[in-house]
């Protein structure tokens, strides 16, 4: 894992170089170094594991065969493609949110003399994903399929932004919106299309099959990422923040998180009382109000038993699946996120 880790990281540098010599611009010394220490900053510090899960699912989908040098590459350049989309979220995202860190760092936008050219980084970081590509992979009988999976999904996903944000906006605050069906919407559209769905339509393109003849594995992915928010919600408020590499702010931020919409389930005329006054609020003691009451209504139980029927349900169905290669890529991003700490 490590050697793939390495070979990945080698693509990146490839892949940065090409875009800092890119003809399309005349490149300044100045405008270099900004775009250098801006992609540095931002694309290869996270975990990688969408970008990775590209060569993985590719390999599993190739059952057994060695893979050329080229087709490392590529399906490398694949996955930073979506590390590039995801950074490019990420930077807008924290701008958005006002967030304070983001992978054990300040943000981006808050870094000195950054501010909000950080908007415009943004741009660029998303504007890079098509270069890479039609330096790549042009001549592929597969590209126009790539364009266009890339387009829907950072479509869908900015789409799952956009109720999130309309969602929480300030003046218009009401818990009474928040269910389960809307959770699912924002979760399905924001994270689970890009984060597990496209790593592996990419490897699905690169392999030579229409993505047409997979809507089961999009509908267990889709399933999969929204598994992973939850749990994401679940560790925003009980993880410990020096294990997920920052500080939860969902009950201040009044996000329709997994969590809040199980304690209006669950709670009593009282309780509800509680959480419609100090949820999305930023005071400390709103906030920690707001944990016991979580606590009170055992959410950690609720949430265990919640993971242990959804692990179920997902192998169930990856299993149904006709194909040996295609249930291992999908039971390989399953025990990736199964129980998981950060």
């Amino acid at each position: 894992m490590s050697d793939l880790k390495s070979t990945f990281l080698n693509v990146y540098s490839v892949l940065k170089q090409e875009l800092l010599e890119d003809p399309a611009f005349e490149w300044t010394p100045d405008s270099r170094q900004w775009v250098e220490r801006m992609l540095d900053y931002n694309v290869p510090g996270g975990k990688l594991n969408r970008g990775l899960s590209v060569i993985d699912s590719y390999k599993l989908l190739k059952e057994g065969q060695e893979l050329t040098k080229e087709e490392i590459f590529l399906a490398s350049a694949l996955g930073w493609c979506i590390e590039w989309l995801q950074a490019y979220f990420l930077v807008l995202d924290d701008i958005m949110d006002n967030s304070h860190t983001r992978r054990d760092q300040p943000c981006w936008f808050r870094v000195p003399k950054v501010g909000l050219i950080a908007v415009n980084d943004g741009i660029l970081l998303h504007n890079h994903i098509p270069r890479i590509l039609k330096k790549h992979f042009r001549g592929k009988a597969y590209y126009v399929d790539l364009l266009d999976l890339f387009n829907e999904v950072e479509f869908q996903t900015a789409s799952g932004q956009m109720i999130d944000l309309i969602t929480t906006l300030e003046g218009e605050k009401d818990l009474s919106k928040y269910t389960l069906s809307l959770h699912r919407r924002i979760v399905q559209y924001k994270t689970a299309y890009y984060s597990f769905y496209l790593p592996v339509a990419c490897a699905l393109l690169m392999a030579g099959e229409n993505l047409d003849n997979h809507i089961d594995v999009k509908n267990i992915l889709v399933q999969m990422g929204i598994y992973f928010q939850v749990q994401d919600d679940y560790l925003d408020c009980f993880g410990d923040p020096k294990t997920i590499g920052k500080i939860g702010t969902d009950i201040e931020d009044f996000k329709c998180s997994w969590l809040v919409v199980k304690a209006l389930e669950h709670c009593n005329e009282e309780q509800k009382k509680l959480l419609y006054e100090h949820y999305g609020k930023a005071d400390p003691a709103s906030v920690a109000k707001v944990k016991v009451l979580y606590n009170e209504l055992n959410l950690q139980g609720i949430f265990l038993e919640y993971e242990n029927e959804s692990y179920e349900k997902l192998v169930t169905s990856i299993e149904a699946h006709p194909s040996k290669s295609v249930q291992a890529v999908l039971k390989a991003f399953l025990a990736k996120i199964y129980k998981r700490q950060k």
